[in-house]
């Protein structure tokens, strides 16, 4: 197990618990964005605000953490690649369960018993680095679009049809070409 920093904003300290359930502490606090967070066409801004608003509760089995992450989004339309930015308001509740000990306290080396086991308090401190970037990950869009009615891009040269919006690329599919010669074949010359 790794020894977290303290000084990062995102690693809470639950020494005033003292590991008494039913014991609660608020924290409210202002965290820069970790690298990385987000998905291909959504992300937040690395090292852009997030304002945090957590209750921190001493429970039997650990500590629970709940409340809420406001971030912006900086992400790029699917449809024509416009830079979309929005405000997200993320939800957040995770336990963090304390390690296992012996009869005098001493933390025990236990196996990973389960396939998503639950985080750890590492001496007394809890990590929402991980915790955060679920959340956010799974919230966001994996196709944003900068409105709902946004024509996109021409699959063929690439002209934004909201600009012109009469516009008709004419390239032919070849796998056509002998249709289109006995359509013109047909027509009744004047």
């Amino acid at each position: 197990m790794t020894s977290l920093d303290p000084s990062d904003p995102l690693v809470l300290d639950a020494r005033s618990l003292q590991r008494r359930p039913g014991s609660m502490i608020t924290v409210a606090r202002t965290a820069s964005a970790p690298a990385d967070l987000g998905v291909a066409m959504a992300r937040v801004p690395e090292g852009s605000p997030i304002e945090l608003d957590l209750r921190l509760e001493s429970v039997l089995e650990g500590i629970l953490v709940s409340g809420t992450a406001d971030l912006e989004i900086s992400a790029e339309c699917s449809r024509c690649l416009d830079p979309v930015h929005w405000h997200e308001e993320v939800d957040l509740t995770e336990l963090f369960r304390y390690p296992s000990t012996d009869a005098r306290g001493a933390v025990l080396d236990e196996p990973d018993e389960s396939e998503d086991p639950l985080p750890l308090v590492q001496d007394d401190f809890v990590d929402l680095n991980p915790v955060l970037r679920d959340a956010v990950v799974i919230d966001l869009p994996l196709a944003p679009l900068c409105r709902e009615e946004c024509l996109g891009l021409c699959p063929d040269c690439g002209v934004r049809l909201e600009d012109e919006p009469q516009h008709q690329h004419q390239t032919s599919d070849p796998r056509w070409a002998a249709l289109a010669d006995l359509l013109e074949s047909d027509e009744p010359h004047a």
